[in-house]
């Protein structure tokens, strides 16, 4: 900006001695003599000034769009890295059983009891009561899933190690897989806690819904992504599902993150 200020001011000058040699030239013909020649100098001194005015506007110019290029560049790899990063985490499930997820039964909502409804003993044939780790089990399939009375419960998930929680997957049927041609039991609004075991602390980590019109299987971004705290534990509170009013039905979940001394023990195995 600076070069660009002085080449204006250098223009400038050359056009008030120009403007000036003409008056001079034509005005007083005493001074025809002197400006005779600066009068033949002037085109290519003027030239000059504005060449180097061109230059320099240019050079400005440029080198804010060079600079403007590298930026977008790097913006760019920065976002390929998160989302590499991101598919990354939510490969990895850290809500199943044989990997050793389990559940705390003592802060889980209770099984329901299939005799409390009377659809529920009409349509006995597809239904088996599921304990509530049924849901860190990949199998998936009409009927098995856990249920909890009622369209408010909770259910909470020991993880196998502590994690940097990304993300979180919430799995139901379709309808078209359904006996009963419906899927009001599926939960609707949900809210995600990361709950660390040693402080007894929990910390929301998002709340979003579920939607049984899209894909039966629906991954959710974690505001831990942003500020990430390891957690050994998942807390997740169902506060209403589709209009089921007995009972809600939870298939699948996992949980998607990576493991807090994954780097550490990374460099281990590369010694």
């Amino acid at each position: 900006m600076v070069p660009l200020k002085k080449s204006f001011q250098v223009f400038i000058v050359l056009l008030s001695v120009a403007l000036a040699a003409v008056f001079c030239g034509t005005a007083l013909p005493g001074c025809s003599p002197w400006t005779k020649g600066l009068m033949e100098e002037l085109p290519s001194v003027f030239s000059a000034g504005l060449k180097t005015l061109w230059n320099s506007h240019t050079f400005t110019e440029t080198q804010k769009l060079q600079n403007l290029l590298e930026e977008v560049a790097q913006l760019r790899a920065e976002i390929s890295s998160l989302k590499m990063a991101l598919e990354s985490c939510v490969k990895m499930d850290w809500a199943l059983k044989s990997s050793g997820a389990t559940i705390d039964t003592q802060r889980t909502s209770q099984t329901y009891d299939c005799n409390e409804s009377f659809l529920c003993r009409i349509l006995r044939l597809f239904w088996t009561t599921s304990p509530p780790d049924t849901i860190l089990q990949p199998n998936v399939y009409p009927g098995n899933c856990w249920a909890f009375k009622g369209h408010q419960g909770q259910v909470v998930i020991r993880l196998p190690a502590r994690v940097y929680l990304t993300a979180i997957t919430v799995q139901h049927i379709t309808k078209e897989a359904s006996p009963s041609g419906t899927i009001n039991s599926a939960p609707k609004d949900i809210a995600v806690f990361g709950v660390d075991a040693d402080r007894e602390e929990e910390t929301l980590l998002g709340t979003f819904s579920y939607n049984v019109e899209k894909d039966p299987m629906q991954t959710f971004p974690l505001k831990n992504m942003l500020l990430p705290r390891a957690f050994s534990q998942v807390k997740l509170i169902v506060k209403s599902n589709w209009g089921n009013p007995w009972y809600t039905c939870i298939y699948r979940v996992k949980v998607h993150g990576k493991m807090e001394n994954q780097k550490a023990s990374t460099k281990g195995q590369d010694k």
